[in-house]
């Protein structure tokens, strides 16, 4: 119990760290996109070697994979600030990933207000 509490506190401030990074990052591409870019949740692995990413990004399908092709070609600078930030033997190795999630809720959100319309629509009959 007490090493799976340390891998969450260390994957929560994995998360804190890179979204850190996210904002001093000095790019103009990444400028004009930080703002539709969030890191939804770090999962590390129990050897602390590997850490998944999983990022979530407003937008477009294009749009998305474009952002997430950038970010995953800056990450030796994100691992680098990982570890200058975090007291840890290694820096583990990032991996990012697509996280849907966000969006799913979001059209799961707008299908219920379709429904609820509906309903709205049909009690008026």
């Amino acid at each position: 119990m007490k090493q799976e509490y340390k891998l969450k506190m260390l994957e929560s401030e994995l998360r804190k760290v890179l979204s850190e990074a996210l904002l001093e990052m000095k790019d103009e591409y990444i400028d004009n996109v930080k703002s539709l870019i969030t890191f939804s949740r770090v999962e590390v692995s129990k050897d602390k070697r590997y850490a998944d990413i999983y990022v979530s990004v407003l937008g477009d399908d294009n749009k998305r994979k474009e952002i997430l092709e950038y970010i995953e070609s800056k990450k030796g600078y994100f691992r680098t600030f990982v570890a200058k930030n975090i007291r840890m033997y290694t820096a583990p190795e990032l991996r990012f990933k697509e996280d849907k999630g966000i969006e799913a809720t979001v059209k799961i959100g707008q299908l219920l207000d379709s429904i609820k319309e509906s309903k709205k629509g049909d009690d008026n009959k």
